[in-house]
């Protein structure tokens, strides 16, 4: 061997070595790759690499930061981000029974998930840091929005097997998002794989006391993944549940009918009222299946592009209405009227459609989406209040809304300076819906409609562009300037209440402008420490249905429209703080002020009449406070949402509102849980407080435990999973273990239980 040789394979013997002392033996070459050398120069470098990594500091274990790209638009670092971000694995996901996409955010601090009873609600929505309604909060689909064009709301239908994670950034982001994102953004995030992947799960679980949950609930679920020629990545799956559920409504009357027995005394949710209960309107069944196909192509390692389509369909129906009052005969009877005992049916079929494209220009990133959300269908029945309907059919309406988003966006981020990044972008969204209301010759079938009764409608375009600034300004103080500008425009509106006075009415087109600025910095005093802060400002337009849909309920309460509606707007400042303590353990907390004007409100006009208006001012304030230990394959983790204020400051429209407390939002929220991992076995258990909500801008509704009431309520739930092999596991949850009775408007469901099989390979 050559002098030269020689000095070749020393050199690399060395390189070898170091490695081998950096990473701790975790060398990044196998030794029969390494150079061959002789069993003398083995011994004799062994030996010094021995003495060198006794003598040598040990490198520090060095964690992965999760990535988040919600709270930026771009890829970040969880603690790095300028927002209160909150991650919700699969993890964590499989270790509790989770049937719907919003469950799984029930216990994240600061927000509040709406479900009255299970996962039949078609009302379910969530509400984050005390801004209530749906939709004020930003939901979208792998970055693409998926709030409706008609309300604003969001189907939470959907395969829960089919989401990676859920990101969820807590206050208001309308300098990146524009409109619905002042309470927060959830962003559901879809999987990729990057190796074949293939799931299946089916299960089965009914009430534990026969007809007070949903009854006979079946799940199932496949799906399929693979990356080929290290370009090609694509997903698939479909997802189906029904359930025969169980008796959601009531039927109440002012009085119990004569020559019967069997009604209960109650009252209404003012305690003022006297009331009957006579039955309830049968058992709500429920169906829904989705389908995803999903699939990416990597033109380089900066380039890339995503195509995918969901469908997600529903319906849901009650059986046979059930009557507590009986004859003289000792016979069941429905009386007054048969129609006073029924319900209507309802269901949906949403297609959606997403493109996005990544890639690099010069030091720029780039991205573009596009997006198309169709509610071809959106329709309910009801049924008809005089003798000629029937438990067996008879006159009813259909009311049926089809609604259309369309959605784009541009942006590209670039660094200015070594201290400065910039992220420059434009959007625009088109929403269009339309509402036809038909006469019906039999409530139970929908395809018997004759002539239109009436007619509303109406589009919205917004236009936009946004931009962010980060700016290190020193090592560990980043600030973030955001701002965002929105035209928006509304036209087409049209309401006919056909054949009355003064219809139709066409209105006309206007336009608002809206400038949503925010400041956040984010300051990491020492290495375990982290304080975030932001002011900021975000607002929402009204929607269609607030701005032309009337409509009158089942119960006999007419929600007026309003067309001269106009945006609303929040300003709102929050300071949070975050630190770690030992191995595994954590506390955060924050404060927060919201400072609402023109907030589009529902107004008590009477007890039969309310209607929507923009408020003067309203205020919510609150502190977050959380804590989380990881520890020897358990995760314990407990938070609480305290609403210190949530109230209307000022309403010249509804005077005896002011210094109520918004609808529908609790001023208290606890969660704690603990989930263990010991092998095969892997068990979560959960609790979960909501305190007490109000559903008039007056706050008459005091009484709780009676039908319509929003009742405070806690709630256990646990779940054990056996991984039989390594490729199949069993699991068993019960929910609501202790069997808490409450009501969320209806009956909400009591102790459940479900058991279910995963084969995954």
């Amino acid at each position: 061997m050559s002098q030269k040789e020689e000095s070749v394979k020393k050199g690399l013997i060395a390189v070898f070595l170091a490695i081998q002392v950096l990473f701790g033996n975790a060398a990044y070459a196998t030794e029969e790759q390494a150079p061959q050398e002789s069993k003398e120069t083995k011994e004799n470098t062994a030996t010094k690499a021995a003495e060198e990594k006794k003598a040598a500091p040990i490198a520090p274990v060095t964690k992965l930061d999760e990535v988040v790209v919600t709270a930026t638009r771009t890829e970040k670092s969880l603690e790095n981000v300028p927002g209160d971000v909150h991650v919700v694995t699969k993890e964590q996901i499989e270790k509790r029974n989770i049937k719907t996409i919003d469950e799984a955010l029930d216990t994240t601090a600061g927000v509040f998930d709406r479900r009255g009873k299970g996962f039949m609600d078609t009302q379910a929505n969530i509400a984050i840091r005390g801004v209530p309604a749906a939709n004020r909060s930003l939901i979208l689909i792998d970055g693409i929005p998926r709030n409706d064009a008609y309300t604003g709301n969001v189907s939470w239908t959907g395969p829960v097997g089919s989401v990676e994670r859920l990101e969820v950034v807590e206050g208001p982001f309308s300098s990146l998002y524009g409109g619905n994102a002042m309470g927060g953004v959830v962003n559901i995030i879809t999987k990729m794989p990057e190796k074949r992947e293939v799931t299946l799960t089916t299960g089965y679980g009914s009430s534990w006391d026969r007809g007070k949950s949903m009854d006979d609930l079946w799940k199932g679920y496949l799906s399929y993944g693979d990356k080929i020629f290290d370009k090609l990545s694509f997903f698939a799956a479909y997802g189906y549940e029904s359930t025969n559920g169980y008796a959601t409504n009531l039927v109440t009357a002012s009085s119990c009918p004569a020559g019967t027995t069997g009604c209960t005394g109650t009252t209404d949710t003012t305690g003022k009222i006297h009331k009957y209960i006579l039955g309830n309107t049968g058992d709500n069944r429920w169906w829904d299946d989705s389908i995803t196909a999903k699939a990416a192509y990597d033109f380089s390692k900066v380039t890339k592009l995503t195509v995918s389509f969901g469908r997600t369909r529903s319906e849901y129906n009650y059986d046979t209405p059930n009557t507590y009052l009986k004859n003289a005969a000792g016979q069941p009877v429905y009386l007054p009227n048969q129609y006073s005992f029924l319900s209507g049916n309802g269901g949906t079929e949403i297609n959606s459609y997403a493109v996005s494209f990544d890639t690099e220009i010069s030091s720029a990133k780039v991205k573009f989406n596009f997006g198309v959300n169709d509610m071809n269908k959106n329709w309910y029945t009801t049924p008809g209040s005089t003798g000629a309907t029937t438990i067996g059919g008879g006159p009813g309406s259909l009311s049926s809304t089809p609604a259309q988003t369309y959605y784009s966006d541009l942006q590209a981020t670039f660094p200015v300076f070594t201290w400065n990044i910039l992220t420059l972008g434009t959007a625009f969204k088109f929403d269009t819906a339309h509402n036809r209301t038909y006469n019906l010759t039999s409530w139970k079938d929908e395809t018997t409609q004759t002539n239109m009764t009436y007619e509303a409608k109406g589009t919205e375009d917004m236009y936009s562009v946004f931009l962010q600034d980060e700016i290190s300004i020193l090592n560990n103080l980043t600030a973030y300037l955001g701002v965002r500008g929105d035209y928006w425009t509304t036209q087409d509106g049209y309401a006919n209440q056909v054949g009355a006075v003064g219809y139709p009415q066409s209105y006309n087109s206007r336009s608002d402008t809206g400038v949503s600025p925010k400041l956040s910095f984010v300051y990491k005093p020492f290495d375990l420490t982290t304080v975030r802060t932001s002011v900021g400002n975000a607002f929402r337009p009204p929607t269609v249905y607030e701005l032309y849909r009337t409509w009158t309920s089942t119960t006999g309460t007419t929600y007026n429209s309003n067309p001269a509606l106009t945006p609303e707007t929040v300003t709102t400042w929050d300071f949070s703080v975050e630190q770690g303590l030992w191995k595994g353990a954590k506390v955060k907390g924050t404060y927060f002020e919201n400072y609402f004007k023109d907030l589009i409100y529902l107004r008590t006009v009477s007890p039969t009449q309310q209607a929507y208006i923009n408020a003067g001012k309203a205020e919510t304030k609150g502190v977050v406070l959380e804590a989380e230990q990881k520890i020897y394959g358990f995760r314990l983790f407990a938070n609480t949402t305290l609403l210190t204020e949530s109230k209307i400051v000022s309403n010249s429209a509804s005077p005896a509102s002011v210094g109520k407390k918004l609808t529908y939002m609790p001023e208290h929220m606890y969660n704690a849980g603990a989930e263990y991992t010991y092998g095969p076995v892997m068990t979560s258990l959960t609790g979960i407080y909501v305190s007490k909500r109000y559903s008039t801008d007056g706050n008459t509704d005091t009484v709780n435990n009676v039908y319509g009431s929003y009742d405070p309520y806690f709630l256990l739930n646990g779940k054990i999973t056996y991984k039989i092999i390594k490729e199949a596991a069993i699991s068993f949850s019960v929910d609501n273990i202790l069997n808490r009775k409450y009501f969320s408007y209806y009956t909400c469901p009591g102790r459940s239980w479900f058991t279910e099989l995963t084969i995954k390979f």
